[in-house]
C-alpha cells in the first residue's frame, strides 16, 4: 500500500489534514482500490503541546538544577572556606592557633589535620628562628662588650701597654669573626639547594691531617689506629670542616684521649669519634645539635667554642646524603658517628 498525506485544502474550521493509506486489489468483480485514512489533528496538537512544554519547562529545569548544584556545592565547600578563613587569620603572633577538625572523617577532616600539622611546623620553625636570633645576638654581644670594655680602660689609662691591648682586641675580634663566619656557613649549608660536587675525596687523608693538627695544638692524645682507606664523593673543604669540628669538639671535652676510627661498610663510610670526657646526658642527646646549645652554662666563646660546630657538621653531612648522630653510650665520654655514601 501507498501512504499519502492529504493537505493543501482550504484552512478553515471544517477542514483537517489526513493521512491516507491506499491499496489496490484484484477481485472477481474487477480491480478494487481501498482507501483508509486518519486525521493528523491530534498528532499536531500533541506536537504543539510538547513544544510549548519544552519551551517553558527546560529553562525552568536548568534553573532548578543550577540552583540545586550551587546549594549542594556551597554546602559541601563551606567547611573548606571556614578552614581557609581560619588559616588566613593566623598571624605571626598566634601561630599556636589550630583550625577545628570536623568529626566527619572525610577529606575535609583530613585537610584540617594536615593544616594543623603545617601550622605546628611553622610554629616550631618560628620559635627556632627567634631562638637563633636571640642566641646569635647574645653570642655577638659578648665579644663586642669585651672590645668596648678594653677600649674604655685604654682611654682611662693611656699609659697601658698598647701592644698587649692590641693582642687582646685582636683575639676578641678573631672570635667574633669566627662566629659570624660560622653563622654564614651554617645558613648556607642548611639552605643549600645545589648538591655538592661529586669529586672523589680520600676521607682518611682528611682525618689523619686534622688529627695531626689537633696533636700539635692540644695536649690530648689522638688515637687514629682505627683509620683505614675510605674514599667518598663530595666537597673536600666541607668534609674537612665536618672532621675538624668533630675532632675539636671531642678534644674540648676529653680528659686525656680522643679515639678516631674510619672504615667502609657496604655502600657507606662510617667515621667514629670518641672521647673520654663526661659525656652527654640522655635528655640532651639531640640538643647537642641545636645552635649555640651547651651543656656547660659557664661556657664562653673563648673557652668552649661558638656552639655551632656540631650543627654545621650535621648540616654538611645531610647535604652530602649522610647522617651525623650521637651514639648510645657504651662507655665514658661521647661517641659521634658520621655516615656518608661511599665513593665509587
Amino acid at each position: 500500500p501507498r501512504v499519502r498525506t492529504v493537505d493543501g485544502a482550504p484552512d478553515d474550521d471544517e477542514t483537517e489534514d489526513y493521512r491516507v493509506w491506499l491499496a489496490r486489489a484484484d477481485t472477481p468483480g474487477g480491480p478494487v482500490t481501498v482507501l483508509a485514512g486518519s486525521s493528523l489533528e491530534s498528532v499536531r496538537e500533541a506536537t504543539r503541546t510538547l513544544r510549548r512544554d519544552l519551551l517553558v519547562g527546560v529553562p525552568v529545569l536548568v534553573l532548578l538544577v543550577a540552583v540545586g548544584t550551587w546549594l549542594v556545592v556551597g554546602r559541601t565547600l563551606r567547611p573548606v572556606e571556614d578552614l581557609r578563613a581560619e588559616v588566613a587569620s593566623v598571624g605571626d603572633d598566634d601561630l599556636d592557633r589550630r583550625v577545628p577538625v570536623p568529626a566527619s572523617g572525610d577529606e575535609v577532616s583530613r585537610l584540617a589535620v594536615t593544616m594543623n600539622q603545617m601550622l605546628a611546623r611553622l610554629e616550631e620553625a618560628h620559635h627556632r628562628q627567634r631562638r637563633f636570633v636571640a642566641d646569635a645576638s647574645h653570642e655577638l654581644q659578648s665579644p663586642l662588650t669585651a672590645l668596648r670594655s678594653q677600649l674604655e680602660v685604654a682611654l682611662a689609662h693611656p699609659g697601658e701597654d698598647r701592644d698587649e691591648l692590641a693582642r687582646r682586641l685582636l683575639a676578641d675580634t678573631d672570635r667574633m669573626e669566627r662566629l659570624v663566619r660560622d653563622l654564614l656557613y651554617l645558613a648556607r649549608a642548611s639552605e643549600a639547594t645545589v648538591p655538592p660536587p661529586r669529586t672523589l675525596v680520600d676521607l682518611d687523608d682528611l682525618v689523619l691531617e686534622e688529627a695531626a693538627r689537633l696533636r700539635a695544638t692540644t695536649a690530648v692524645a689522638v688515637d687514629t689506629s682505627g683509620v683505614s682507606a675510605a674514599p667518598v664523593r663530595g666537597a673536600a673543604d666541607e668534609l674537612r670542616r665536618v672532621v675538624r669540628n668533630l675532632l675539636e669538639n671531642a678534644a674540648r671535652h676529653a680528659r686525656t684521649t680522643v679515639a678516631v676510627s674510619l672504615a667502609t661498610h657496604g655502600d657507606a663510610v662510617r667515621l667514629d669519634v670518641r672521647d673520654d670526657g663526661p659525656g652527654v646526658a640522655a635528655p640532651d642527646r639531640e640538643r647537642v645539635f641545636d645552635r649555640f646549645w651547651t651543656a656547660d652554662p659557664a661556657r664562653t666563646p673563648a673557652t668552649g667554642g661558638s656552639g655551632l660546630g656540631l650543627p654545621i657538621a650535621r648540616a654538611v653531612a645531610v647535604r652530602h646524603g649522610g647522617t651525623l648522630d650521637l651514639a648510645a653510650r657504651d662507655g665514658p665520654g661521647a661517641h659521634f658517628v658520621l655516615r656518608v655514601p661511599a665513593g665509587v
